[in-house]
């Protein structure tokens, strides 16, 4: 049977990185494809108990239909923290989503009409484009440099293109592990006020750093209220839950909350209570300092075996936190063809043109370093090494 489908179908992409987890389910692939935590390193035993002191204070409720904002003291103890990162909000700011993504989808649903203008860095997060390209917008895409993105060339495009939106992702940006300074973070914020544009600020990773502390986001200089900020325990507690959150004006929360109540009504109820009770009784810090110290440890293995292991001609980011490297090739290398070559070694990594929305990137490459053991990463930086050693 053939089926007519909405137009904006043909603007939906399956997910490359998608693609290649099905390839690196095979045990024996050294797989630094998926941006994926450490599984053992989940909180499994305190997650079981949460659940279970939900399930079992007798309270019927845990199981029935909740407001969609959220539940009140979830959204109480993640407007706190916001604080702590110079965020001044109450929960009235917050919306609990099913993960950040979700977030990502209720913003675009909102604001973008088709062929609307959407500024991205080049490149960036492959799971927004793909988010983005479903309703059919058109990207401007903007480079970075050492303090994050090019501010000239994002005046530039703002005039230029008018977008009705930017979407950056500043601390530990997936897929190159870059981090915008203070400095620019600032000016972002202002450009913020004088263009009267929304800008989605998606900090993913930002509590994943591994010297110093964390930077302030985007969103505490903003004083217009034009940033908006999404949250996430997939990287800190675990992406299983799918469980985020969106910081936003209360007007803004108010249409969200009517975007959502057509989309599945509420996040989970247990979901968010079991979280809540693991937030509020159990060591979070000492958890997320045992994350740190494991992912910078294998963070310092990887670099040093693509030091030892990789030709000179190849150049790689050295991240302070998050879960990424980015590596590029010297032309004419395609990170595309090599992966035939890396997968037959059995070894996988994300190819980086599907990061960049208009094309480019042939010759880059993404590796995560927080889902492989130190042996793994020893092991598949040296089956790399021998594949680009004989390009």
């Amino acid at each position: 049977m053939s089926y007519v489908f909405a137009e904006r179908v043909s603007y939906m992409e399956s997910s490359a990185i998608r693609e290649i987890l099905k390839v690196t389910e095979q045990p024996e692939v050294i797989s630094f494809a998926g941006g994926l935590p450490a599984p053992e390193l989940f909180p499994l035993a305190e997650i079981r108990e949460s659940y279970g002191q939900v399930l079992g204070a007798g309270d019927p409720s845990v199981l029935q239909y909740s407001t969609t904002e959220g539940f009140l003291p979830l959204r109480v103890n993640i407007a706190a923290n916001m604080k702590k990162k110079g965020i001044e909000v109450g929960p009235g700011n917050i919306l609990l989503t099913n993960g950040s993504q979700q977030g990502l989808d209720l913003l675009t649903k909102l604001f973008i009409n088709p062929g609307d203008f959407i500024i991205v860095e080049d490149p960036t997060y492959l799971g927004a484009l793909q988010t983005f390209r479903s309703y059919q917008a058109r990207f401007v895409t903007v480079p970075t440099d050492s303090e994050g993105i090019d501010l000239e060339a994002l005046k530039f495009a703002i005039k230029q293109y008018h977008p009705k939106m930017i979407y950056l992702t500043p601390t530990f940006k997936n897929p190159t592990g870059v981090t915008f300074s203070t400095r620019r973070r600032q000016e972002i914020a202002s450009l913020l006020s004088q263009y009267n544009i929304p800008l989605i600020e998606d900090d993913a990773y930002g509590e994943l750093h591994y010297s110093g502390s964390s930077l302030p986001p985007i969103k505490s200089f903003d004083q217009q209220e034009r940033g908006i900020y999404l949250g996430t325990f997939s990287k800190t507690v675990a992406p299983g839950l799918r469980l985020g959150w969106v910081v936003a004006s209360e007007e803004m929360v108010a249409k969200l909350v009517l975007a959502k109540q057509g989309t599945d009504l509420h996040t989970g109820t247990i979901l968010q209570r079991a979280t809540h009770y693991y937030l509020e009784n159990f060591d979070v810090q000492k958890h997320l300092d045992a994350l740190r110290s494991e992912y910078k440890s294998r963070r310092d293995l990887m670099l040093a075996e693509m030091r030892t292991n990789f030709p000179s001609q190849i150049h790689w980011t050295e991240p302070e936190g998050g879960m990424f490297v980015w590596v590029t090739l010297p032309d004419p290398l395609d990170s595309v063809n090599l992966l035939r070559q890396a997968v037959e070694a059995k070894v996988a990594y994300v190819p980086g043109v599907p990061f960049y929305a208009n094309g480019g990137g042939n010759n880059t490459l993404r590796l995560n370093f927080s889902n492989s053991s130190p042996a793994q990463i020893k092991e598949g930086i040296e089956r790399l090494g021998r594949i680009f050693t004989i390009q």
